[in-house]
């Protein structure tokens, strides 16, 4: 087999990156259309990751996020998105470049894209940046929290719900088991 020399497996994944990129940015334009949300799973150890120290203790390795009823401060530029997000009621900043995003899908259409995402090893002298918190506004509507776990696969291969705002837990479902067989 001949040797790649363009590296369309690379062209592929800018590519496919540009649609999530254009799909970010109208939604941070217009808001979510229709039953429209993401499951997002991203590597926290890649470089340009900014999250919470706490947020980084529980997601060491990679997290899924899901902008569906409460996020705010949805910012889209060339090389990634920052978005507020509230977790166990503490809200969150996050800034995630494109570049760390190994996951991106849709439910309500059923659309997925996986991406390989490239990380450095960690340098014993640096620090680990922090976002300060967001104020959230006021929710607007539906108040349910944004769904979030630490995953090795990609979003759509499972999704937790978060706790609800009375104290009780959700189930985690397996996307999979509303599919049809």
């Amino acid at each position: 087999m001949a040797e790649d020399h363009i590296r369309y497996d690379i062209l592929a994944q800018e590519a496919l990156r540009g649609v999530m990129r254009k799909v970010l940015s109208e939604v941070a334009r217009t808001g979510l259309p229709g039953n429209h949300h993401f499951f997002i799973t991203f590597v926290t150890g890649a470089p340009g990751v900014r999250i919470s120290t706490r947020l980084r203790e529980r997601y060491p390795e990679q997290m899924t996020i899901v902008l569906q009823y409460q996020y705010w401060d949805l910012k889209v530029n060339e090389t990634g998105f920052e978005v507020g997000l509230s977790f166990s009621d503490i809200p969150e900043r996050l800034e995630i470049p494109f570049a760390a995003v190994r996951g991106f899908y849709d439910p309500s259409v059923n659309f997925e894209l996986e991406f390989d995402v490239q990380q450095e090893a960690p340098d014993a002298t640096s620090e680990v940046e922090s976002l300060p918190a967001p104020t959230p506004p006021q929710p607007k509507g539906k108040t349910d929290s944004p769904a979030k776990k630490s995953e090795k696969k990609p979003a759509r291969k499972e999704a937790a719900a978060a706790g609800s705002e009375d104290g009780k837990s959700a189930d985690v479902v397996s996307l999979d088991a509303f599919r049809k067989k």
